[in-house]
């Protein structure tokens, strides 16, 4: 065995000092352990706070925990539409790429936690309401260290404690149902489930002036209840709800019911629905089963809305990542503001909930709190942290060193395409992972661990400054290509970066300034390597041709960041950037000239349903049909090619076919759409030389010619590709 490769073989160590503590759980066992990632590094519009105090969410960590000990079958039943989704997929892609995405979806470590408090200790550009020092609350983690968009931070008035500030953020999901039920002065409104967050909803319905009726089976809550002045009713003891409530409110019903159960049976919403009055809301904080009853609502008139968590601005990236706030004349109530009115409540007294905590745990004994979390006898369970705690951006996760010049690898990014494609490829030809970085650190803790990776890291410029690393291989989000790009190649790095190469002609210039053919520069154009695109080429040679190449690319959500044109830069300039380069490989060309005509009355440059016509320099030409509108029953790629006579047609790189090919037929594989292929010649380059795996002009020529695609349809007309 080569010594280098050796080295990275050792025994796994974690080193326990200068490192953060996070408490996270395993989907696929349900196991929650407290490991020692990276820290955090503080980014634009974002607070890094040191954790003082965090609170337990029995309710939802229960959910998660229990739901990761269930087996794979229980895990199927309780998400049948899950079940569905795999199922589609083993019949587009086959049941070995299918079952390796499960069990990466089931292998990926999940950060447990929300309702956070801690002081601020350093403040990212853009955040002009937060200084160090200020004590914050947010829906930060179970960490040590946690780095929060400043949206969803709020200031913790001096006279409300660390203790009771942690009880903001689940208090916001109460007060965000109350809001939605609109209560009135002298309502009666009932709330289903006295947990903590129905607790507390009930309470802040009494300052709210309401009359107010809970129901739950726990006597523990239904004594905490009275003891807040709520009329608590427990039906283990006999009594009927919904007559009990019709009773209390003079046989009119509740004006409000808000659910704050969770609970698989539809006997809630049915009993709700009952005990309403006329033109009643139901508003639904909790889960539980949604068998509704088109009688018991239509009879009654009555409204049913379902509450999103914290407020407006939630799972608005816009809102909760870019830091763009809802403007209070319009949207008076968003996540913030609910943060800030809850706090106001504690601190002026009108919410009470020291008397909620059940238990106070230090941050080493976690296990206190959810190895008994499946009991459910606590209510609100505090994590204490450290006073002092030290902290680095990088792990240790293998014992060891690489020697420079070696061909070590340093990885920017831990997503998706970095756990399923790229480290089970970089894995199966040991090479030499040297270090990962990823912005939490859990995510690219976990891969080091797995995968036997030297170093986990929360910052990658550390990558780019050591000398173990030949090459650095970028796959964060598409708008962080080109700056790390640059950055790498003036550290004196081979750099691979994931497409695209860059969003705009801006971008592109700067990667032009800072390339230096010293060093390989490669994106991830894979599929130029495919076996099966391999035997297409070597059976039509150089002639000129005509390529067609049909992406099913599927729909995505509109408010994904793929659409945003500064973040994803779209699915044209995104992705369909992958068949440029494919036929480019294929006719031995560039393009010379793109039009591209997109789907709709006025289509717009963000288009994902598009046809995109090339020409090419030696009279080549090549139709890419990139559409999100069509059934995922059907495979997602093809590619025809007709040349002197000869027809070949490539099927979801699975089965390649030869009409008129003479001793070819056809070739037939597990799906291999080429990454495999890339990385084993990548990383032989770097280790031994050799020249660049895709040349840099058509690297080039590629990236102009999406950036041309989008001009001509803004144009409507022919884009000719200058350098």
């Amino acid at each position: 065995m080569d010594v280098q490769i050796g080295v990275w073989l050792f025994t796994l160590i974690i080193l326990t000092h200068y490192t953060l503590k996070q408490i996270i759980q395993s989907f696929k066992t349900g196991e929650t352990v407290l490991v020692e990632v990276p820290a955090p590094k503080v980014k634009r519009g974002h607070v890094l706070i040191k954790t003082t105090r965090t609170l337990v969410s029995i309710g939802t960590e229960r959910m998660l925990v229990e739901f990761g000990r269930a087996s794979l079958l229980q895990k199927a039943m309780q998400q049948p539409e899950r079940v569905k989704q795999v199922l589609g997929k083993i019949k587009t892609d086959g049941l070995k790429p299918t079952m390796d995405a499960v069990r990466n979806k089931l292998g990926q470590p999940l950060p447990l936690g929300y309702c956070n408090v801690g002081k601020v200790i350093a403040v990212g550009e853009g955040v002009p309401d937060f200084k160090i020092g200020d004590r914050v609350a947010s829906n930060g983690a179970h960490a040590e260290y946690v780095c929060v968009p400043k949206n969803l931070c709020a200031h913790v008035p001096d006279s409300v404690s660390d203790e009771e500030a942690a009880f903001t953020v689940i208090g916001s999901i109460g007060l965000q149902g109350i809001r939605l039920c609109d209560p009135q002065l002298g309502e009666t409104i009932v709330v289903v489930g006295l947990g903590l967050i129905g607790l507390i909803t009930a309470e802040l319905l009494v300052a709210n002036g309401c009359k107010v009726i809970g129901i739950d089976l726990d006597p523990q809550k239904i004594a905490i209840a009275k003891k807040k002045g709520i009329i608590a009713i427990n039906p283990k003891e006999g009594a009927d709800v919904v007559k009990h409530v019709t009773e209390l409110t003079n046989n009119v019903g509740a004006d409000g019911v808000i659910i704050t159960a969770s609970a698989k049976s539809d006997d809630i919403i049915s009993q709700t629905a009952k005990m309403s009055r006329k033109r009643g809301r139901i508003i639904l904080v909790g889960v539980i089963g949604l068998n509704i009853s088109r009688a018991d609502f239509y009879e009654k008139e009555l409204t049913f809305q379902v509450s999103c968590s914290y407020g407006p601005g939630r799972y608005d990236d816009s809102y909760e990542k870019g830091g763009i706030d809802y403007p209070l004349p319009y949207v008076r109530w968003t996540e913030q503001r609910n943060f800030d009115t809850l706090l106001q409540t504690i601190a002026t007294g009108k919410l009470e909930v020291k008397s909620l905590i059940t238990e106070r745990v230090p941050l080493a004994e976690y296990g206190k709190i959810y190895n008994n979390i499946s009991s459910g006898s606590s209510i609100a369970s505090l994590l204490e942290y450290p006073e002092e705690s030290n902290t680095a951006d990088t792990v240790i996760v293998t014992s060891g060193t690489f020697a420079p010049g070696k061909g070590g690898i340093g990885i920017i990014g831990a997503g998706n395409f970095t756990s399923m494609t790229m480290l089970p490829a970089l894995a199966a030809m040991n090479a030499p992972l040297y270090s990962i970085a990823s912005a939490s650190g859990v995510t690219g803790t976990a891969l080091a661990k797995k995968y036997k990776i030297g170093k986990s890291t929360s910052d990658y410029k550390s990558i780019l400054a050591d000398p173990n690393v030949d090459l650095v291989i970028i796959t964060t989000r598409h708008n962080e290509h080109a700056r790390m790009t640059v950055e790498s190649l003036k550290a004196g790095k081979h750099v691979f970066v994931e497409k695209p190469l860059a969003l705009n002609r801006e971008e592109l210039d700067n990667i032009l300034e800072a390339y230096n053919s010293s060093k390989t520069l490669t994106v991830g154009f894979n599929r130029r390597f495919s076996p099966h695109i391999q035997k297409v080429k070597q059976v039509v040679g150089s002639a000129q041709m005509n390529v067609i190449a049909t992406m099913n690319a599927g729909n995505i959500p509109s408010n994904s960041w793929v659409h945003d044109m500064k973040v994803g830069g779209g699915r044209i300039i995104g992705e369909a950037c992958h068949y440029i380069d494919l036929i480019t490989f294929l006719t031995g060309s560039k393009v010379k000239a793109v039009c591209m005509n997109a789907m709709g009355v006025n289509p717009q440059a963000n288009t994902d349903n598009a046809s995109i016509l090339l020409q090419y320099e030696n009279g080549s030409t090549g139709v890419i049909n990139y559409f999100a509108n069509g059934s995922k029953a059907y495979p997602k790629e093809r590619i025809e090619v007709y040349a002197q006579e000869r027809t070949l047609v490539t099927d979801n790189f699975c089965v390649t076919e030869g009409f008129g090919t003479g001793n070819f037929s056809k070739l037939k594989t597990n799906t291999d759409k080429g990454h495999a292929a890339q990385f084993k010649l990548l990383v032989e380059r770097v280790k031994s030389g050799g020249g660049a795996l895709i040349p840099f002009d058509e690297i080039v020529n590629t990236t102009l010619a999406g950036f041309a695609a989008v001009e001509s349809l803004m144009r409507r007309e022919w884009v000719e590709i200058k350098g």
